[in-house]
């Protein structure tokens, strides 16, 4: 049975949910999941697990984020994104550009940000977008993020020099909201501000430079498989035959060494234990001078583990 992760190029205009549409066509099965939305505006990197890769989706999901964008200050629109209707205008042409990078650096760290009215978090069991669309005034609660990287690599004057556009790379925690950083900048600077294009680049250890376009995967799947897409997420433990049978019937083993981290958010994550052939046959969490399953892998043993979830989709970005 075909498992591992696809990392698609999503193209522009369609929704994740497209996306895995179309997958679970390619790859002849309904088992096909994604590690966190991409708004329709945007492209790039989406990753896709497979049947049993499903499973690894939820870890994938929490790590950080890389984008490329462009932002444009002297217009606010009710999407905070080129999608919406623009809701209002000022002239940028006086805003310098010390000002714009004073603006940015005040956005980077670990800040309070107020994710996007038009966004899928449930406000009351409702999307938040339906009840906006509905005609609702929507206002979400600030959360916590984390901007590792806000780089300015150029800024255009246009429309007559009464908007500036920024090109931009953030690297960021799982849940930011690029929009909202558009919003709150050009807010800050006193001119609006809104997000005009949107580019994934990397999703934990998954770059764009493994990424493939829908047109590609049409012509042949380019499958990361399960035990590769899991050891360069995770850190690593490799097992004798002995721990490998243990854990196949979803016993605890001695507590060992993980080694590799690829990604400091994968930090709390289990680490994914290998058999000496090289196959994945669990996911491993310390207990004291134990360790335990989270999830077996092990072919003739596959199963989920009570207490814990299977995979979720979270937005992000």
């Amino acid at each position: 049975m075909l498992s591992g992760l696809v990392i698609v190029d999503k193209p522009q205009g369609w929704t994740s949910h497209d996306v895995v549409g179309r997958m679970r066509r390619l790859a002849g099965t309904r088992k096909v999941g994604h590690a966190g939305t991409l708004d329709p505006m945007a492209t790039g990197v989406l990753v896709i697990g497979i049947n049993k890769a499903t499973r690894l989706l939820t870890y994938i999901v929490g790590t950080s984020k890389t984008y490329t964008a462009t932002i444009r200050l002297g217009e606010s629109t009710v999407t905070d994104d080129a999608e919406g209707e623009v809701t209002s205008t000022h002239s940028a042409a006086g805003v310098l550009e010390e000002s714009v990078r004073a603006g940015v650096a005040a956005l980077t760290g670990e800040i309070q940000q107020v994710p996007s009215s038009v966004s899928a978090i449930k406000v009351n069991g409702e999307r938040a977008y339906a009840r906006v669309r509905s005609g609702e005034e929507v206002t979400l609660a600030a959360r916590p993020v984390t901007i590792h990287r806000f780089d300015i690599h150029e800024l255009r004057r246009s429309q007559g020099g009464e908007a500036l556009d920024l090109d931009v790379t953030v690297e960021c925690s799982s849940g930011t909201y690029i929009r909202a950083l558009a919003r709150d900048l050009g807010e800050a600077l006193g001119v609006g501000g809104h997000l005009t294009a949107l580019r994934r680049t990397q999703v934990g250890p998954y770059t764009l430079d493994q990424a493939r376009t829908l047109e590609q995967l049409a012509g042949g799947l380019d499958v990361l498989e399960i035990s590769q897409a899991a050891r360069a997420l995770m850190p690593n433990r490799d097992l004798t035959a002995e721990e490998t049978t243990e854990l196949s019937f979803g016993r605890r083993i001695p507590a060992g060494s993980a080694a590799g981290t690829p990604d400091a958010a994968t930090t709390e994550k289990p680490a994914a234990a290998f058999g000496p052939d090289g196959t994945l046959v669990a996911l491993l969490a310390d207990a004291g001078n134990y360790a335990k399953p989270v999830l077996v892998f092990a072919p003739d043993n596959e199963k989920h583990l009570p207490g814990k979830p299977p995979a979720a989709e979270k937005p992000a970005g």
